[in-house]
């Protein structure tokens, strides 16, 4: 039987942009995931704070990896975010996925974004669909 950790290592030895933003996976379990990553100057938008497409990519990530622990390829229908707080150079940002509703072909999920002192900087919902199509 396939792991949520060996669909993730796979996923992510093919993800050069989630390699690109430093992501490292803590913790990955069935419809849940926990990444973590260092916030780079080159990440920060003309108002010296972190672009928006960064939270939503670090996200997008957690969502994906929690969507598709289960061994299907998973991929996504819908998202929204918002940004509550401003995210700066060096922050340690840790997202946690985890799914709220699953059937057999779509699934919701919310991703709580979180910097180096506990404030949620983003929130991310999505919606994905199941495909028949196994990672493996």
């Amino acid at each position: 039987m396939i792991t949520p950790q060996q669909v993730v290592d796979k996923m992510m030895a093919n993800d050069a942009f989630s390699q690109w933003l430093g992501i490292e996976v803590l913790t990955i379990a069935d419809g849940y995931s926990k990444i973590q990553m260092t916030v780079r100057p080159e990440m920060m938008n003309g108002f010296g704070t972190a672009h928006g497409g960064i939270a939503f990519s670090f996200a997008d990530s957690a969502f994906a990896f929690a969507c598709n622990s289960d061994g299907f390829v998973t991929v996504a229908l819908d998202v929204s975010i918002s940004f509550p707080k401003a995210i700066k150079t060096g922050d340690v940002l840790i997202a946690e996925a985890k799914a709220v509703n699953r059937t057999n072909k779509t699934g919701l999920y919310l991703v709580e974004v979180t910097n180096t002192q506990s404030q949620l900087v983003a929130l991310f919902k999505g919606t994905c669909y199941k495909t028949p199509k196994t990672h493996f």
